[in-house]
């Protein structure tokens, strides 16, 4: 009985090492995490949130996008950590535009937003649809719908200050112009105005939108008619501020 009993009590030093251990990992992370960028916490922060969302360069993240493309990997081939984290980040921001814009109730082909993400970055597309319009007619002012659309849109962008923002506005083909001095190029311009306008009014900070452009109706959307209303639009596109994009 005596052996027995010093057997028991002499497996606690086993006990008391394995929480030493532990405890000494946890502190390692710790460091770990406190010499990180903002970049790094805020990717660790995402996993622990969404630990089943995947991080592979085959993964869009997007939910629900069938259009939605992979981000292209670095010149080396390899998915560096800093493209994994612009990527969780991009994905988030979809994520979060998608339950925060897009309604269940209305069909694919009237849905005020569309959502890609692209080698460059995240591109939302905003659609002036005669169901529900985002501007008033031939106009760049925005509707009560429109105003809450730009508006929402700027409190999740203004979420993520790494990324710069472009702006275009683009038009259908074949409608009359208002006036004759005012037609397509002039209201796609106006538009894509009124929307940095509206993102700067609701927490975008100026110095992120690098681009403000009218295109008119020369870049209709693909495998569409030029003169459908889906080419009425206001296009947002998110692009990581870094050196990047510089040529080799």
């Amino acid at each position: 009985m005596s052996k027995k009993h010093g057997a028991h009590h002499g497996g606690a030093w086993k006990v008391a090492y394995a929480d030493f251990v532990t405890a000494m990992m946890a502190l390692f992370l710790v460091l770990w995490l406190t010499s990180q960028d903002e970049k790094i916490k805020e990717a660790v922060q995402r996993s622990f949130t969404n630990p089943f969302a995947s991080l592979t360069k085959e993964s869009v993240g997007i939910i629900p996008n069938k259009d939605a493309k992979p981000i292209a990997s670095s010149k080396s081939g390899n998915f560096d950590s800093s493209s994994a984290v612009e990527l969780a980040m991009l994905r988030r921001l979809s994520e979060d535009l998608v339950k925060a814009l897009q309604k269940d109730e209305d069909p694919p082909d009237q849905q005020t937003t569309k959502l890609e993400l692209t080698p460059e970055g995240l591109k939302i597309s905003v659609f002036d649809r005669s169901r529900r319009p985002i501007f008033k007619n031939q106009s760049s002012e925005f509707t009560p719908y429109g105003d809450w659309v730009m508006s929402t849109l700027a409190w999740q962008i203004s979420l993520y200050a790494s990324f710069s923002v472009e702006l275009e506005g683009h038009t259908e083909s074949g409608h009359a112009a208002p006036r004759p001095e005012y037609g397509d190029w002039e209201i796609s311009s106006d538009r894509a105005g009124a929307a940095r306008r509206k993102l700067i009014e609701h927490g975008v900070a100026a110095g992120q939108i690098r681009k403000v452009a009218g295109y008119g109706d020369t870049v209709p959307m693909t495998q569409t008619s030029p003169d459908d209303e889906i080419n009425r639009r206001i296009t947002v596109m998110l692009k990581v501020r870094s050196g990047k994009n510089s040529s080799a």
